[in-house]
């Protein structure tokens, strides 16, 4: 984490220096707002949820039309597992982490209206749980009689990768972003190192992508 935080640093600066010497070319962004999220899986029942996310942009031009974004942020991301029923509960989790993106993106009206689309970087935290929730079974294994419990899957996969498909529309100092990112790799892909796991999994591959929409306010400096 430490390194990618200098990284970033590094980028802020060459480009807040580019800014000042060419205002229209380079704009630095600091972008917020709230997202839904849902997990795209068959091992477990599941619920959207809401989140937030933000951080910070260098929006530069490329080749007529096209610019790139260059960009970190931090995302806090909801969504819910299992189901209430008679043996299992449904359980919400929350993943936090830091996404590098380089998008490319077409302006369909020039300083207004942009086309945003390109590939994230993701490194995620452990998934969290409330404390009073972790001993929640949110999938039971009637051959076994025993399940899944929350606590047993909060060591999620540390790197992935999304794409990410934008509109953003506005003036050169404010714009709306809408956007939808599609988690490609699999979350779910530590805990089928788990045999034991697996097992409670009907022996079935544990797989599970993110899908997160997006609504965010970006200010250019």
């Amino acid at each position: 984490m430490r390194t990618i935080v200098v990284l970033f640093s590094v980028l802020f600066s060459v480009f807040s220096t580019a800014q000042y010497g060419y205002r229209d070319g380079n704009r630095i962004g600091i972008s917020g707002g709230i997202s839904q999220c849902t997990m795209f899986t068959s091992s477990f029942d599941t619920k959207a949820g809401n989140g937030f996310a933000g951080g910070l942009s260098v929006r530069g031009n490329y080749y007529n039309n096209w610019s790139m974004i260059y960009g970190m942020q931090f995302f806090n991301s909801r969504f819910s597992l299992g189901k209430d029923g008679l043996n299992t509960r449904a359980t919400e989790f929350s993943l936090q982490g830091v996404q590098i993106r380089l998008l490319l993106s077409y302006n369909l009206v020039q300083n207004h209206v942009s086309l945003d689309f390109g590939p994230v970087l993701q490194v995620n935290g452990k998934l969290a749980v409330n404390g009073a929730n972790e001993n929640n079974r949110i999938k039971y294994n009637s051959e076994t009689a025993t399940g899944i419990y929350a606590k047993d899957i909060v060591d999620v996969s540390k790197i992935g990768g999304a794409m990410h498909f934008g509109l953003s529309a506005g003036s050169k100092t404010v714009r709306l972003l809408l956007f939808y990112q599609y988690g490609f790799t699999n979350l779910f892909n530590e805990l089928n190192k788990n045999a034991t796991l697996t097992t409670n999994n009907n022996n079935e591959r544990f797989k599970g992508n993110l899908g997160t929409i997006n609504g965010q306010v970006v200010f250019n400096l």
